[in-house]
């Protein structure tokens, strides 16, 4: 048995496009698929560091809650796959519990990269609002995460041509085929 756990963002929940479609193609590869919702973070946390330090912290409580009664050791294979402050909670969650967990981080934060991220790859668009393009590289520079980045692309991989944004999650999609 393989499992694959979705931890979603601030305002990014497991039904857009990127956690929407991880979760429908690891189903498709036999995963059982655990779809994480976190509630509570405070309006305008995007450039304070202290409220973006309290989301990290909550969605990593929230994860905690969620998953307090999964049996990882179970599974063949463990897969983590982040988006923004859920690639955080991941992270964190994976050196806090020893998780042998594979993880894929969607438009990566600073914060992720506080716990350990080997066996990670992440995913940035260079137009990312809430994520400086030349930080995440010089972090997964320094920490030999594989970096796939998306010309113009917003903290949701979207450059708002649909056209363009409908590509980048094929890409995305082929990529984590590959990992998965």
């Amino acid at each position: 048995m393989k499992l694959c756990v979705l931890f979603p963002g601030i305002g990014y929940h497991c039904g857009k496009p990127l956690l929407y479609y991880a979760g429908k193609l690891a189903r498709s590869k036999g995963y059982e698929v655990i779809e994480l919702s976190y509630t509570g973070f405070e309006n305008n946390t995007k450039g304070n560091e202290d409220k973006m330090r309290d989301a990290a912290a909550l969605a990593f409580r929230q994860s905690v809650l969620q998953l307090k009664n999964i049996g990882f050791s179970g599974y063949e294979k463990v897969v983590f796959i982040g988006k923004s402050i859920g690639t955080a909670a991941c992270t964190e969650y994976r050196s806090m519990y020893g998780i042998k967990a594979e993880c894929v981080l969607l438009t990566p934060l600073v914060q992720t990269f506080l716990s350990d991220t080997a066996n990670c790859t992440a995913f940035h668009g260079t137009a990312d609002q809430w994520a400086d393009t030349a930080e995440i590289r010089r972090l997964c520079s320094e920490n030999n995460v594989p970096l796939h980045e998306y010309e113009g692309g917003n903290h949701s991989l979207e450059t708002g041509d649909v056209c363009t944004d409908i590509c980048t999650v094929l890409d995305v999609m082929k990529k984590l085929s590959e990992l998965l």
